[in-house]
């Protein structure tokens, strides 16, 4: 019996943790409004001059304000295959790593794919890397549909990504938006409903120049 009790006691005790984590997580977002400052003066360069490290060097705060502050792409524009990585920002940034590359797919997450059938709709994919004891092997899956429209955050249009039609479990609610930061850097926010959807979200980056579209390995 003191055994099962001692269990039980540290699960709550993790859950505790878990809870105290996600409630700093979400404070260290900042306002939820835009407050002004334009992408240059957030990231203490020319938003067009801007790297990845550039982006990675932001509090989480800044983070939100730049998604804020910038616009979505051109929705033909975003048509290939784009490479991607998790901003590690936040208490719960471990968390959204371990998730983006153990638990998300079938492997460690490498990039997004994107196709624009209309002027404001398509749909995608992403990619993953495996590794075993042969080369490494890019899987092409968890498709998504895209449009443009009013983000969920502040109404401002946005590039949307959800994934509900074709995934289910963990990703089933999976919502991301992408906004541009300028022609080869994009920032993303990547939401799940069991995860406090918009108040909780993940940051990532989409960078460098486009691969061609490939077409995801189940079609």
């Amino acid at each position: 019996m003191k055994s099962i009790k001692a269990i039980f006691l540290f699960l709550i005790f993790l859950l505790f943790v878990q809870v105290l984590l996600t409630g700093i997580n979400i404070l260290q977002n900042g306002g939820r409004t835009w407050d002004g400052r334009s992408p240059d003066a957030i990231l203490g360069v020319p938003a067009g001059e801007a790297t990845v490290e550039d982006v990675e060097n932001l509090s989480k705060a800044d983070l939100m304000q730049l998604f804020f502050a910038t616009a979505a792409p051109e929705f033909t524009s975003m048509w290939g295959e784009y490479r991607a990585r998790m901003v590690p920002t936040g208490v719960q940034a471990f968390v959204n790593e371990a998730y983006a590359h153990y638990v998300m797919g079938p492997g460690h997450w490498e990039a997004k794919a994107f196709f624009p059938f209309h002027a404001r709709k398509g749909w995608g994919y992403n990619l993953f890397r495996l590794e075993g004891n042969d080369l490494p092997k890019t899987l092409r899956t968890m498709k998504m549909d895209t449009s443009v429209g009013p983000s969920r955050f502040d109404g401002k249009d946005s590039f949307h990504l959800v994934y509900a039609a074709y995934n289910d479990g963990l990703n089933h609610t999976m919502r991301d938006e992408i906004r541009k930061i300028n022609e080869r850097l994009f920032i993303g926010v990547g939401c799940l409903a069991w995860n406090l959807d918009t108040m909780n979200p993940a940051f990532f980056l989409l960078h460098g120049d486009p691969e061609p579209w490939i077409g995801p390995d189940d079609e």
